[in-house]
């Protein structure tokens, strides 16, 4: 311990998260090129892009306000921090036991600051090849104030009603020691992925279908799909890992259970696939991985190696089904973040309150209730209620955004959400970047690259 007693000096666990914070940033341009792999060459520029700039702002907004309202340790409203570590006011060396355990809270913040970023990025898979960049840009900075700061202190802040739902009375009253008793997510199943998800669903339905959305899509590079999904994978050993806050066995079998629940639902959409095909797809091992991964983050600190098995393939199975029904739900969700984040993050939110087991809590001395494998019942009703809270609350403040945006665009045209045909026929590559993923000798028009392919 450090001379105030509460922060470490050996370095272990500090050293351990800001190598965790490194490892769910290189998810962010990981996330981009699965997106990028995914879409149509003539806009694979712009989803990477979208990826890059949402991690930009939000570290911008993280300093300005966003930790604070995400951490702050002294708002007793449950719903919201306050300005405490505003422009990261007294955001140093020292530990805030409350928040960041024994590591120093410049440290935590950096770590978290990568879960911020990333989060908003995920929204652009649902509307991919029709977004414009500059107005999602804004979406993005208010987006962030407005939905992530606040789900994620309702799961994640000391006095979070959603942590804490077992003692709400509490929250409001500094002279009763909290129950931290209520939804169970250790790496953001809700504040993360259902967020994000929903938001996307949001979205899509606000800027309404691409114009040939009943065209055959397929993913224009592969490869890059394999790549980013390998990039995820990798960076989410840090995601889950990492949200142990401390270098200790708990954080080990985290990390375990993510690469576990990863391969268990890459296989199980793999074969779920070729009950339909009869194709054993690259890109459908990397869809299920990917939900497994979703669906194993809420999971990750508190269920067992063979519960992460059951889950990755549950969650797999869900977000396959969820995705092929959307042609009859009517919405336009292009490289399907609704349908791996939202149900995914679903399923596992729901799935940790069966599965969480006492055990795998005290492997860092932390004691929890367990699930109902535990005799724990009322966890699962935490759980739902954690998860359709910020579910509602997302798509609802992401359409009313979007709202607002799109008619300060009737004034600023920039500002328009949605591209409009002819830039969406040529490509946002060329439309709004006047770049091109790659090299190409194809004419210009109107002093743009006219490739469409």
């Amino acid at each position: 311990m450090g001379a105030d007693g509460v922060t470490e000096i050996g370095y272990a666990s500090t050293g351990f998260i800001v190598w965790g914070a490194a490892l769910v940033f290189i998810m962010i341009p990981g996330l981009g090129l699965l997106y990028s792999g995914l879409s149509k060459t003539k806009h694979s520029l712009s989803v990477l892009l979208a990826s890059m700039c949402a991690m930009a702002v939000v570290t911008v907004q993280w300093i300005l306000f966003g930790f604070s309202l995400t951490f702050s340790d002294t708002a007793t409203n449950g719903i919201i921090g306050d300005f405490t570590y505003a422009g990261f006011t007294n955001v140093g060396g020292q530990a805030v036991p409350a928040i960041t355990g024994l590591i120093p809270i410049i440290t935590f913040a950096l770590y978290q600051l990568q879960f911020a970023a990333i989060t908003p990025a995920i929204i652009f898979g649902s509307v991919a090849e029709r977004f414009r960049l500059l107005p999602a840009m804004l979406f993005v900075f208010l987006w962030a104030t407005f939905v992530y700061d606040p789900v994620a202190y309702w799961t994640w802040g000391p006095r979070g009603w959603a942590r804490n739902l077992a003692c709400l009375p509490a929250i409001a009253d500094t002279t009763q020691t909290l129950c931290l008793t209520g939804s169970y997510d250790f790496a953001g199943g809700g504040p993360v992925h259902i967020s994000s998800g929903v938001a996307g669903l949001a979205y899509a339905i606000f800027i309404g279908a691409r114009k040939n959305r009943h065209e055959p899509h397929k993913p224009h590079n592969v490869t890059l799909v394999v790549l980013g999904t390998s990039l995820l994978w990798f960076g989410w050993y840090g995601f889950n890992g990492g949200s142990a806050t401390a270098s200790t066995a708990r954080a080990s079998m985290a990390a375990f259970v993510t690469t576990a629940a990863a391969a268990s639902a890459g296989l199980a959409w793999l074969f779920f696939d070729y009950i339909f095909t009869q194709k054993l797809s690259a890109v459908g091992f990397c869809s299920g991985a990917v939900a497994g991964l979703v669906g194993i983050t809420p999971a990750s600190g508190f269920v067992a190696p063979w519960a992460s098995i059951v889950i990755g393939a549950l969650s797999a199975i869900a977000c396959n089904v969820g995705i092929r029904v959307k042609e009859r739900l009517g919405y336009d969700d292009t490289l399907d973040a609704f349908g791996l984040h939202a149900i995914g993050g679903l399923t596992g939110n729901i799935l940790t309150g069966i599965f969480a087991q006492k055990w795998i809590g005290l492997l860092d001395a932390t004691a929890i209730p367990g699930g109902w494998l535990d005799g724990n019942w009322i966890q699962v009703g935490y759980q739902l209620a954690g998860s359709f809270a910020i579910a509602g609350w997302s798509f609802v403040v992401s359409y009313l955004l979007l709202f607002l945006i799109n008619l300060l665009g009737s004034i600023i045209p920039a500002l328009k959400v949605r591209a409009d045909e002819e830039e969406e026929d040529l490509g946002l590559d060329v439309s709004h970047l006047g770049e091109t993923a790659y090299f190409t000798d194809a004419p210009v028009v109107n002093g743009k690259d006219s490739t469409v392919v």
